[in-house]
């Protein structure tokens, strides 16, 4: 197949699958490489960047089973997210995988990078209020506050949502222009 030809194939659901399974691979294997840094999850967000990453190459409703599958597999299979943070990760994760590919695929964008940075900047904040709404008034009820939210969602983990903003664009683009996923369709 010429590389005319590969720009024109459309991803198949059988190759939205397993691209899923690598980035829920990833969303597994990325936090144990920073095992070794105390705290390091809460600050790098490593378990967010494949679901990101899913949400925004594979779409619904491969997001969304990413943002579901990866924290229980992984807390399954490493301990990590511990038992009590787990279910508030689950709501906050399938958040980002919903929400990056429906921003996705409806802003009317056309600019690929905006889309993608409108996409992705929503998604995460869109997934930071599940995280806070299902701990306030589901998990952690009377005891988390508004001050707890704002401090594990925006000050502790400044540094993953900047690398999030800086590598998630990159990568998609890269792989567009390596043709190896579609490119994103344009909406009128």
């Amino acid at each position: 197949m010429t590389k005319a030809n590969m720009s024109k194939v459309k991803m198949t659901n059988v190759k939205k699958m397993v691209l899923t399974a690598l980035f829920i691979a990833l969303g597994i294997v990325l936090p144990l490489t920073l095992h070794a840094v105390p705290q390091a999850g809460l600050i790098f967000l490593p378990m967010h960047i494949p679901v990101l990453l899913c949400g925004i190459i594979c779409g619904f409703p491969f997001g969304l089973a990413c943002g579901i599958i990866t924290p229980i597999l992984s807390s399954l299979t490493t301990g990590m997210p511990p038992t009590f943070i787990l279910p508030s990760m689950i709501f906050e994760l399938a958040a980002y995988g919903l929400f990056s590919s429906l921003l996705m695929r409806y802003v009317p964008l056309k600019n690929i990078y905006a889309r993608i940075y409108v996409s992705l900047i929503g998604a995460m904040l869109i997934g930071r209020i599940f995280f806070g709404l299902a701990n306030a008034l589901i998990f952690n009820v009377g005891e988390y506050s508004m001050q707890m939210w704002l401090t594990a969602s925006f000050v502790t983990a400044l540094p993953g949502i900047v690398l999030q903003i800086v590598i998630i664009p990159a990568i998609v683009i890269a792989l567009q222009k390596a043709n190896l996923i579609d490119s994103v369709p344009l909406h009128s």
